[in-house]
């Protein structure tokens, strides 16, 4: 979690620096050539200001929202944030091994999904043997919890 902060400030940190520095110079100078009804430089800079301060809001509420997850209540013998969980698929009649991560950290392909994936609201909160029904794009499936290893148990 706070590797993800880091990450999230660092990029409000360079995205102001354009907003505050570079921009302005990048605006003045486009300003010196004249007529900015039809200066593209002018309005591409204008236009660049617009959507790096919609991004530094964005970053900005999302660390808020970072700041007010509360590790006391993962949960330490049911699935949860940072939680690596076994299923069998039974759809597929295979294992698989998920780990529940952050939006920013998701990465299907690696087995990291986000909380907030049809998967893994469906995981949230189950214990092993639980079985889950999930509806996702891909069509429904059928999750049994074969194996569970939270946050907690994973930092020892």
């Amino acid at each position: 979690m706070e590797e993800l902060k880091k990450k999230l400030q660092d990029e409000v940190a360079v995205l102001e620096n354009e907003l505050r520095v570079v921009l302005p110079r990048e605006i003045l100078k486009a300003r010196a050539h004249g007529d900015l009804s039809e200066n593209a430089e002018y309005h591409a800079a204008k236009e660049r200001q617009g959507m790096v301060n919609a991004r530094i809001g964005q970053l900005q509420k999302r660390l808020r929202e970072l700041s007010m997850v509360d590790m006391t209540k993962i949960p330490r013998d049911r699935v949860g944030l940072g939680s690596s969980v076994t299923v069998f698929d039974t759809g597929k009649d295979e294992e698989v091994r998920y780990k529940l991560v952050t939006s920013e950290d998701a990465d299907v392909a690696k087995g990291l999904i986000s909380t907030t994936s049809p998967i893994g609201r469906g995981l949230i909160g189950k214990r092993v043997g639980d079985t889950v029904n999930i509806q996702s794009p891909g069509g429904a499936k059928e999750l049994e919890i074969l194996k569970l290893t939270t946050i907690y148990e994973a930092a020892e």
